[in-house]
């Protein structure tokens, strides 16, 4: 059975499920992964959405503002065990949902070239490669991609 938490990023679940996130992007990135890694604290998301699977953390992920009408998606991760189960797209549409009833109409993100799992969610959730925003323009191995949320059930 899956069931979802909203939450804070001082949940200890999510804490560790992005620890696990980094080491995975550690190795993906390798000498890119410092440049990522300043624009990753999860200090103060104050939106964050935990998926369990028996009652075990398998996902997660987490949004801040980006401007008066968008949210950032930051932190998307699947634990290995649980890949390939659709647990990522329902957290994504969680935390579309939540946005959207706090009066967001657009998501954006960003995620690299490497991660093809990622890019394979996004499109398949309705995402649109978009120009690279804010620290990521100019950064070859950013792809960056927005939602119009207005079309939610």
């Amino acid at each position: 059975m899956k069931t979802l938490k909203r939450t804070t990023s001082k949940d200890p679940d999510f804490i560790r499920l992005v620890n696990e996130l980094d080491a995975y992007l550690r190795k993906l990135d390798g000498e890119e992964h410092a440049f990522y890694n300043q624009y990753n604290a999860i200090e103060n998301l104050g939106n964050v959405a935990v998926l369990y699977k028996n009652e075990m953390a398998v996902a997660c992920g987490a949004f801040k503002m980006f401007d008066d009408k968008s949210v950032e998606i930051k932190r998307m991760y699947t634990s290995q065990m649980a890949r390939n189960e659709g647990c990522a797209s329902l957290v994504l549409d969680e935390l579309e949902k939540w946005a959207v009833e706090l009066g967001f109409s657009i998501c954006v993100l960003e995620t690299g070239h490497k991660q093809k799992e990622a890019n394979n969610l996004y499109l398949k959730c309705g995402y649109a490669v978009t120009l690279n925003y804010g620290q990521y323009v100019g950064i070859e191995n950013s792809i960056c991609y927005k939602k119009e949320l207005n079309d939610l059930d």
